[in-house]
């Protein structure tokens, strides 16, 4: 019964840990992914779907320089969660802050996806939970999970089309976390109306925000001037 027990935790040890090194020769490979793209400037279609908030759909130029440089320019008021686009790259790359571990796989469009849960090692940081549903045979993000103390969760859906081998994306499709979700300052809202609202019905939880990407210039030079807002 002893020996049993012992083989078990055993077997549980070298499991974690080869679960583990799965999770580090992913994330090496992601970053090396991430790492051929040192800018990239790419027209962007943001359309919100945001419950009480009233924005029209928006029309952008989206600048991105290494290491994490980033800006959007609008001519209206873009809503456009920063986390999608630069705070993945960031985290992986801290490879101190985390533990990684492999923690299953499921099918996402054509692609099986491994799936690594990502946890701080320190519990005073702002992430809480990342969770990433990685296609292997090409190197890519198809889905992220990122929990913090000060947004909430945030999910990303990507996908990719002529810029695969930047892992760049065509669409993103984000779902926000409506209590935690910051309103930019001109944006009209409904938030202390109720007389639109059936008060029998549930306040929705979370929006959606649509994003097409066209026209990526990468890896050309971009000037630091750009990000000077």
């Amino acid at each position: 019964m002893i020996k049993t027990a012992v083989c078990f935790l055993v077997f549980l040890f070298f499991s974690g840990a080869s679960y583990a090194q799965d999770a580090a020769q992913t994330i090496s490979k992601l970053t090396a992914k991430m790492n051929l793209v040192k800018d990239y400037s790419v027209n962007a279609k943001i359309k919100s779907d945001i419950p009480l908030i009233k924005i029209l759909t928006v029309n952008a130029t989206i600048y991105f320089k290494q290491k994490d440089k980033f800006r959007i320019i609008s001519k209206g008021i873009a809503i456009l969660p920063k986390q999608g686009f630069t705070d993945v790259s960031k985290l992986l790359k801290q490879k101190d802050s985390y533990t990684a571990i492999v923690t299953g796989n499921e099918k996402i469009g054509n692609a099986t996806a491994q799936i690594l849960t990502i946890l701080p090692v320190s519990d005073t940081t702002d992430l809480i939970l990342a969770k990433l549903w990685i296609d292997l045979a090409n190197d890519m993000v198809l889905k992220s999970q990122i929990t913090t103390r000060n947004n909430g969760t945030l999910t990303a859906d990507y996908k990719y089309g002529m810029q695969k081998e930047f892992g760049l994306p065509d669409s993103i499709v984000f779902t926000v976390d409506v209590k935690k979700f910051k309103i930019p300052k001109g944006v009209a809202t409904d938030i202390n109306k109720t007389s639109n609202r059936d008060a029998n019905k549930p306040e929705p939880k979370t929006g959606k925000i649509y994003i097409k990407l066209s026209d990526y210039v990468v890896n050309k030079g971009i000037k630091d001037e750009v990000f000077v807002k």
